[in-house]
Parts: C-alpha cells; sequence; structure tokens
C-alpha cells in the first residue's frame, strides 16, 4: 500500500510531501528505511524525470517486508541542494550554497521518525532503521548514518555527491563513534563522473569515484562494520540505472 501524505518539518520550517510504502504481507512490526528524493522511488508518473526506482514493484516480490518512507525534496531554485548539503563548500558546483543538511537530519530523526513509529507499525530501534538516497541524497544518507549513527544503522549511497565535502566527511567519520554493525553500501557508474565529467574507466582504481567511495568505505570497515562497494558498468546518473541497484542493495543491508 501506498500513502502520499504532506509533512510540516519545524526544523526547515518547510512542509514535505511524504511517500510511504507499507507492505502487503508479513507480520508486524516492521523495519523501516527512509529516503531522500522520495517522489523518485516507487511509480514513474511521481518522478521528476518520469522515471522511478521501481521499488514499490521490487518491494512486491522481495520476501523481505519492510516499511519505506519517502520523504520529498524540494524543488525550488537550488533548494534542495542546500538540504542535501551537511556541510559548506568554498570550491565547486556547492560553493557557497547554505548548508542545511544538518536541519535536514535533524527533521527526520527528531519529528519525521517519532511520527512514524507512532502511525505505523514499525520496529523503532536503529538495528532495524536505514536511509538511502541518490546523487546529493546519497550524500546525505552517508552523512546520516555518520552523524546520526545512534539511529541509524545502514545506508544505501547510490552515486554519491561526496566529492566537495569528502574531507568534512571523513574528518567527521574520524572523530565520531560508529557502531561496528554499521553497514553501507557505495556504487558509481561508469558513465557518470566527478563534476558532470563523464569517466569510462571509473572502474580503475586511480578514478576519483572509485577513491572517494572506497575511502568512505574504509571508515566503516575500520570500526568492523560492513561494506560493500559496487561499479555499475554503463551506469548513468540516472533512476533507470540506480533501479538496477535494488537488488543488490537492499539485500546487502538487510539480509546478509
Amino acid at each position: 500500500m501506498l500513502i502520499k501524505q504532506d509533512f510540516y518539518f519545524h526544523s526547515l520550517d518547510a512542509h514535505r510531501p511524504l511517500h510511504i510504502r507499507i507492505p502487503d504481507f508479513g507480520e508486524p512490526p516492521f523495519p523501516v528505511m527512509y529516503f531522500f528524493d522520495g517522489h523518485n522511488l516507487f511509480r514513474d508518473e511521481d518522478a521528476t524525470y518520469g522515471k522511478s526506482w521501481g521499488l514499490d514493484a521490487f518491494c512486491a516480490s522481495w520476501d523481505k517486508p519492510i516499511i519505506i518512507v519517502g520523504v520529498e525534496c524540494a524543488h525550488e531554485g537550488n533548494l534542495r541542494l542546500s538540504e542535501y548539503l551537511p556541510y559548506g563548500s568554498r570550491y565547486g558546483w556547492l560553493r557557497n550554497l547554505e548548508p542545511l543538511g544538518q536541519k535536514t537530519m535533524d527533521g527526520i530523526i527528531h519529528e519525521l521518525k517519532p511520527y512514524i513509529d507512532s502511525a505505523f507499525p514499525t520496529i523503532p530501534f536503529r538495528e532495524c532503521t536505514g536511509i538511502g538516497g541518490s546523487s546529493m541524497g546519497g550524500l546525505m544518507a552517508v552523512y546520516a548514518l555518520v552523524h546520526c549513527n545512534e539511529y541509524i544503522s545502514k545506508a544505501a549511497c547510490l552515486s554519491p555527491s561526496i566529492g566537495s565535502v569528502s574531507g568534512m566527511l571523513w574528518h567527521e567519520m574520524n572523530e565520531t563513534p560508529l557502531s561496528p554493525d554499521s553497514r553501507i553500501y557505495l556504487s558509481w557508474g561508469t558513465n557518470e563522473g566527478y563534476g558532470g565529467v563523464k569517466d569510462p574507466w571509473a572502474e580503475d582504481t586511480s578514478s576519483w569515484l572509485y577513491k572517494t567511495c572506497r575511502a568512505t568505505a574504509n571508515k566503516i570497515l575500520k570500526v568492523g562494520g560492513a561494506a560493500k562497494l559496487y561499479c555499475q558498468i554503463g551506469g548513468r546518473h540516472c533512476e533507470a540505472d540506480w533501479e538496477k541497484q535494488n537488488s543488490l542493495y537492499m539485500p546487502f543491508l538487510w539480509q546478509e
């Protein structure tokens, strides 16, 4: 069952639509996975570019019942970039944007999660709470796993835009106590690239795409956590190719 409803985030002083999928099989309560860019998750007619991740169909055929909560992004100007930016950047394509990522996560953890846990049959513990996203949403999923590790234990980070803030992200990962049960999935495609430049050799260890994902994964592995890296040959920066990874990141985060 898919539910669409409005939610007001005090942390952002803004309303954001929610796209919530409740499993139609299994015995409650259920684990929960939150996603950024929630309108792109389930159905093509809701997606920005007319193609979704196909998560509704995937979850209908997957054997693990799970609640998915997609939070729609802001659509005005560069506000999505700001709300999905955890640290200020003085260079690159994110330079001079106001970093509102912490406020975004404050709203998800301290406002949305309590609501979801009270309104739906969830398992509220961190071991049963995950988060996911792509591009800037993928960056935010990494940040959420680190910054909110006491609430979130696993993250799917598809084509994460780590590059411009990598130093600050890795510094926080070094300084933050992370639970050894943390799990992270990081992916990139060979037909996408840093700064919008295609990198046909992105599977090579000299690639910047590989290096940012590898270094991030190493921080999780260092504390005893689990990490999966995936290079999608021919993969582009788009929902159609992220859909192909549903059967990779979901089982890794929730079943293995």
